[in-house]
């Protein structure tokens, strides 16, 4: 629902046509899962070991000739909304992937977005990358006059409402979307979450992750 794909790392050529069939939906996982399962034939799908790079490169190509549509956007309670993310990295730095849940006051989740990093990018790296994304997507589907972001990320957290440099080489271009979006919201603060705490945001961070490591193709 981005008027434009999100920068990202480096991706496989692959991991990059996901990429772009997320943009065309909005990030929405589900949708865009269920939309690349439909589109290859016979048995297999997104993750599917049956299915074959041609296959697949071939339904992402065809799914983004068709012109894809985001899901509709649900109505929120009141103008005030939670946004959980998180980021994954497999060997920090490694396939890296970015999640975000966006809820409403009344606990119902709005939206579940992720998307893949990079095939070699850090945690740190992936945590601004799911922060941007819930933002962008917020403020792209709602006028939010109040958000609490709950993450799990110090590093962010210092940078983004401590006032700090950001200490992760290359992200600040991350970190200065991340401050222009925060700009547009009256009331924002943060809950810092600890590893025990559930975070919706994790398992679409892994999906993210997961797409950043398919390899050529």
């Amino acid at each position: 629902m981005t008027d434009d794909s999100l920068p990202a790392e480096h991706l496989p050529p692959l991991a990059a046509l996901v990429d772009e069939v997320l943009a065309e939906v909005g990030y929405e996982v589900a949708a865009a899962t269920d939309a690349v399962d439909d589109a290859i034939p016979g048995y297999g799908g997104l993750f599917d070991p049956a299915t074959s790079r041609d296959e697949l490169r071939s339904a992402l190509e065809d799914l983004l000739a068709s012109g894809l549509s985001p899901p509709p956007t649900p109505d929120p309670t009141d103008d005030a909304f939670v946004l959980y993310v998180d980021g994954s990295s497999r060997g920090n730095p490694g396939p890296a992937g970015a999640g975000a849940v966006i809820l409403d006051t009344s606990g119902d989740q709005l939206a579940r977005l992720g998307r893949p990093v990079g095939s070699r990018a850090g945690n740190n790296t992936a945590e601004y990358v799911a922060l941007q994304l819930g933002l962008s997507e917020l403020l792209t589907r709602y006028e939010p006059h109040r958000l609490e972001v709950r993450i799990d990320s110090m590093t962010v957290i210092r940078d983004v409402w401590g006032g700090e440099d950001p200490t992760e080489p290359g992200v600040g271009t991350y970190s200065e979307a991340v401050a222009d979006a925060l700009s547009s919201v009256p009331n924002h603060r943060y809950t810092h979450l600890a590893d025990s705490d559930p975070n919706p945001a994790d398992a679409l961070a892994t999906v993210g992750a997961d797409i950043a490591a398919f390899g050529p193709g």
